[in-house]
């Protein structure tokens, strides 16, 4: 499968590629784990090569079978690529009326824009793949405000605060994109 989405460019900072993860992405996958911070947002850690590969393999069945579409955004580097990110667009099907989009950002790679550039990249290419597509949301806890910061600099308006629900232990936020 061969899908490559670029992220708009910006002059101060290298350019994203977003495109489906591969096995020899698990080192890169691996290093971003280590991380407390992204731990804690996520439901699925990987702490071990074998929780890795079975991240990849759950992620390539899943786009697979059309449930889950993951990218691994790269960010270009004069000494070589590098892993920045994950766009993932969720829950794609006609028993779920609206997808979800999620994303984490290795540690290396936060406040400096990834997150934003790479949740746009993806929220276009859904509209366009997707045509019957209205509406794109955007979840996190309300104690997240980082992914506040990152749902309104890609353009998801905030739309109500949603009841805790395992396994997260707080109250969320649903931001949503509509088709233009």
């Amino acid at each position: 499968m061969v899908i490559e989405l670029r992220a708009s460019d910006m002059s101060s900072m290298p350019g994203l590629a977003l495109r489906p993860w591969r096995d020899d992405d698990l080192n890169a996958l691996l290093d971003a784990y280590r991380d407390p911070v992204l731990r804690r947002w996520t439901r699925m850690p990987v702490t071990n090569p074998a929780e890795g590969r079975h991240w990849l393999e759950r992620t390539r069945e899943d786009w697979d079978a059309g449930r889950r579409h993951s990218f691994a955004v790269i960010e270009d580097h004069p000494d070589g690529a590098r892993l920045a990110a994950n766009v993932v667009l969720k829950k794609v099907s006609v028993d779920w009326p609206v997808p979800e989009v999620g994303y984490w950002t290795a540690a290396w790679a936060r406040g400096r824009g990834v997150a934003p550039r790479a949740v746009t990249a993806l929220s276009r290419w859904a509209f366009a793949e997707f045509p019957a597509l209205e509406r794109l949301d955007l979840l996190h806890q309300v104690d997240n405000l980082a992914s506040c910061r990152v749902a309104e600099k890609s353009g998801y308006v905030f739309q109500e605060v949603l009841p805790a629900r395992p396994p997260f232990p707080l109250d969320g936020h649903r931001h949503s994109l509509t088709a233009s």
